[in-house]
């Protein structure tokens, strides 16, 4: 698309262009690949239709061979994008799911909720907590809407949401929204795992202060996604502003925050830890820093080192609540 045609009104670098005449342009995260067994892995995966009035639907995964009657984690996966690109059946997120549900022996559903800016938000928080409620609703005894993997392989005293950059600050707020629902009566959330997690602010913390470009760029795309006065104090990106619910009060019993050492938004998923460690929650919190990397590395270089270990890392934290080791 020539600028002779059509000149860029709005360039989001890395995600998308917009150009005068309201066309748009998505750069990132647009690629697909069918769901099915993944030869490397022995994952099998299917797309499956979880909201049918929204249209909402998952890529579920789980292990090839699973030994009969066992009942296995199940994680509840949360793509990044900063709210408006990528999707379950992008490369890079279909193959890191594979490799997580092979190394953590787990099964996992992966959400395709729908993006900003066709979808403004909060329409990405409203499409994953109906896919909370779909799964939750496989605890009730009338099935005729149950997913056969959930009923036949699923633990589901053993749910986890888990997320990576948007992705984890979705899991975030649901797990403040199923403290203040019904469902929190029957259904619980065993951990949380934040991988690189998108939180924000108006004035800069840390590393933010000394590098006004990135900072600058990552202020682009909040107020782009979610256009208020708040700007970046909104509490949907800023979790501890005026407005925002007591961290202490956040419904799971354990969280791994994962960080990356060269991330504009180390510091806030650093400081993200350390107000939930401070706040009296009674979970248990634990932190890792992938030196040298930054944001969502293993998305993008999945076989080297420090991709590896993550993926370890985040499978020794959803296995835990096999022995329950995760339960204070």
């Amino acid at each position: 698309m020539g600028s002779d045609t059509s000149e860029v009104a709005l360039d989001l670098f890395p995600y998308l262009k917009v150009y005068k005449d309201g066309t748009l342009e998505r750069i990132a995260g647009v690629e697909v690949v069918p769901p099915g067994l993944d030869p490397q892995t022995n994952v099998l995966s299917k797309d499956i239709l979880i909201v049918p009035q929204t249209g909402v639907s998952a890529r579920i995964y789980r292990p090839n061979f699973v030994i009969k009657d066992q009942k296995l984690p199940f994680v509840v996966y949360f793509h990044g994008g900063a709210f408006c690109v990528a999707s379950p059946a992008f490369p890079n997120y279909h193959n890191s799911l594979n490799k997580l549900v092979a190394e953590a022996n787990i099964v996992a559903l992966s959400v395709d909720y729908r993006l900003v800016p066709e979808h403004p938000l909060p329409t990405a928080y409203q499409d994953s907590w109906a896919a909370l409620q779909w799964v939750a609703s496989h605890k009730e005894e009338d099935g005729h809407h149950h997913e056969g993997w959930i009923k036949d392989y699923v633990d589901l005293d053993q749910v986890f949401l888990v997320g990576d950059s948007a992705g984890a600050n979705i899991a975030h707020h649901l797990a403040f929204r199923i403290k203040e629902s019904d469902l929190g009566q029957s259904f619980k959330i065993l951990g949380i795992g934040m991988i690189h997690p998108y939180f924000w602010g108006t004035n800069p913390i840390g590393s933010e202060t000394a590098d006004g470009l990135r900072k600058e760029l990552v202020d682009k795309w909040w107020l782009y996604v979610c256009p208020s006065d708040k700007g970046c104090d909104d509490p949907f990106i800023n979790p501890f502003v005026d407005g925002s619910p007591d961290i202490a009060g956040l419904a799971c019993h354990g969280i791994l925050v994962i960080v990356a050492e060269k991330d504009i938004l180390r510091d806030r998923g650093r400081f993200y830890y350390d107000k939930l460690v401070k706040s009296g929650w009674r979970g248990k919190a634990e932190i890792m820093e992938n030196e040298g990397e930054d944001h969502v590395f293993h998305i993008f270089n999945p076989d080297c080192d420090k991709a590896k270990s993550l993926m370890k890392r985040l499978a020794a934290f959803l296995n835990q609540g096999s022995g329950k080791g995760i339960v204070e």
